[in-house]
């Protein structure tokens, strides 16, 4: 996560998506804007993003339908929704579909603030209460973190910078299929060098590392459309994939 986190702001608004970018950047926050649902998925297949701010009112898809669906396909992803409609069973809808949090416009952009960090502390806390800290579990391997090694069993096995840095991503986001789009940004950053067809390069280094035969793989499994996922238990994600993904 940057120093304030890397926000994605969607909203129809333009003039209020110029504003809140603007104040949000000035508050230290990375904020890139989406004026649409389909706007944002494309974002979110190039980008990893700490949190979400959500317009409920926009044309084509709302934002309740948006939430709901990011529920199973983003489902570590932090989501406040704004909404110039502050009805009680408007905030119980939000929040029924998976909202951290909601608010209603128009608001004070401190109190916005106040509450984007609130969230990412929340999600910072869950996820450092892990019960064992600076190990990823999957089959019988234990990825360790501050190793930067694998093990199976008793056995360590070696693995280059890149190799490691997207069997973390994966191992980070179990069930969750990631883009190639989307493990380049989150394990390169702004540097493209690899490509993300380099991806696949390195997705099937790791599947000879980790998979008894790599061309039928159990662990780090692709879903066509999607990109590439990581199996904790060796399963078919595919079911998991069509609506049953753990939020």
């Amino acid at each position: 996560m940057t120093e304030g986190g890397k926000i994605l702001l969607v909203d129809d608004d333009p003039r209020l998506r110029t504003m809140l970018v603007r104040y949000l950047e000035g508050q230290g926050f990375v904020v890139h804007a989406a004026a649409s649902g389909v706007q944002m998925d494309r974002q979110l297949e190039r980008e990893y993003y700490d949190l979400l701010l959500l317009d409920v009112l926009m044309p084509g898809e709302d934002g309740f339908s948006i939430c709901q669906r990011l529920r199973v396909q983003e489902p570590h992803l932090p989501i406040i929704m704004l909404t110039a409609r502050g009805d009680l069973s408007d905030r119980v809808q939000g929040l029924d579909v998976g909202a951290d949090d909601y608010l209603s416009k128009p608001f004070e952009p401190q109190e916005l603030v106040a509450r984007i960090r609130a969230v990412l502390r929340r999600s910072q806390d869950l996820r450092s209460s892990d019960p064992t800290p600076g190990v990823l579990v999957f089959g019988p391997f234990r990825l360790a973190l501050d190793s930067r090694s694998l093990w199976r069993n008793d056995e360590k096995i070696s693995l280059t910078d890149s190799e490691f840095s997207i069997l973390h991503a994966l191992a980070s986001h179990p069930w969750q299929p990631l883009s190639r789009g989307r493990l380049l940004a989150m394990t390169h950053g702004n540097d493209t060098t690899p490509g993300a067809r380099g991806i696949d390069v390195f997705i099937s280094r790791l599947r000879r590392l980790v998979e008894d035969d790599p061309s039928e793989p159990h662990y780090i499994q692709t879903v066509w459309g999607r990109g590439y996922v990581l199996v904790p238990d060796g399963g078919d994600a595919t079911p998991r994939e069509q609506g049953a993904l753990p939020g």
